[in-house]
């Protein structure tokens, strides 16, 4: 139970900045003052943590799906490439900026369309449910992807404890927005706070995971520390990082990224190889820490390789309007 408390070449995916980011780059920079579960699977060990960080294990998931074959991107790689725009919109931002960031005390608001709303504490949180591990591929809209082993629990788990209502039909997801902790709120890349939202099965599927480690330690502030989410049949932007408000509500969220281009980020944004981005191609991705400059790209899965277990959510529907 919850104890509430208060160059000439074509550029990589990867080198292109979102269109709302790059027009406010300048006034960024100012402101800122600069796949079924298999044997194999399960018994591949996780790369390795930093070594710096509080020790934070978990029972390795039997749960269909939660464990990919993939080999593991190394935890340096994992920690220094992020999207953080919180802390700056280059990929090394994070790393560099993110110290400022205080995780603790933390508390998450849940509010809205629920029997049980509250304030509750990270510890709290971290009690609710066994913390597992979860090897899951990480597919970024830019076309880079990884290979992380998640720490944590389904997120199901806590919005059951909040009881939702009837007229729950989505679940918004509110990130901290600190300007005193994070430069990148100074600017005007977004509108902050940051926003995502799911429909209420989505976020209830067991593979949606509230995360508080990876590689068997606590996440590192640059990664979405305390807690964030990881959803890996969409598109990263997708998975909310730094969490201070889970809400229910009856009509479907802004996500601040459909809010700032809704003609490129929809609301689903489920990783989909026949759904171009309007400006790249997303049939093909670069794994981070595998493949060159050079190297062929691996192509796209449909749902990141999660299809037989997300797929039946999307029955159906269009996936070319509903992007």
């Amino acid at each position: 139970m919850l104890i509430r408390t208060p160059t000439t070449h074509e550029p990589l995916p990867s080198e292109i900045t979102p269109r709302s980011a790059y027009l406010n780059r300048r006034a960024a920079l100012a402101g800122l003052g600069l796949a079924a579960t298999s044997p194999l699977a399960l018994a591949q060990p996780a790369a390795p943590g930093g070594g710096k960080l509080a020790k934070l294990p978990g029972v390795r998931s039997a749960l269909a799906g939660a464990s990919v074959m993939d080999k593991p991107t190394s935890y340096a790689d994992a920690t220094s490439y992020n999207n953080f725009y919180e802390f700056g919109t280059d990929k090394a931002d994070p790393a560099q900026y993110a110290h400022t960031l205080k995780t603790r005390p933390w508390t998450v608001a849940i509010e809205g369309e629920c029997a049980r709303p509250g304030r509750f504490d990270i510890e709290a949180l971290l009690k609710l449910s066994t913390v597992e591990e979860r090897l899951y591929r990480l597919r970024c809209v830019e076309g880079w992807s990884m290979v992380i082993p998640w720490t944590g629990y389904s997120l199901s788990e806590l919005l059951k404890q909040a009881q939702p209502t009837s007229k729950a039909k989505y679940v918004e997801f509110t990130s901290l927005a600190d300007k005193a902790q994070m430069p990148g709120v100074r600017s005007g890349v977004l509108d902050w706070p940051y926003v995502e939202g799911l429909r209420i099965d989505e976020a209830m599927h067991p593979l949606a995971l509230l995360v508080f480690g990876m590689y068997g330690e606590i996440l590192p502030n640059q990664n979405g520390a305390p807690l964030r989410l990881a959803l890996p049949w969409k598109y990263g932007f997708k998975s909310a990082k730094s969490i201070v408000r889970i809400r229910f509500t009856e009509k479907e969220p802004l996500s601040s990224w459909t809010k700032a281009a809704q003609q490129e980020y929809g609301f689903y944004s489920n990783v989909n190889p026949g759904v171009p981005h309007p400006r790249w191609s997303q049939a093909a991705e670069r794994r981070i820490g595998e493949d060159g400059l050079f190297s062929k790209k691996r192509p796209t899965l449909m749902f990141n390789g999660y299809e037989a277990q997300v797929g039946q959510l999307y029955a159906g529907m269009d996936l070319k309007k509903f992007y």
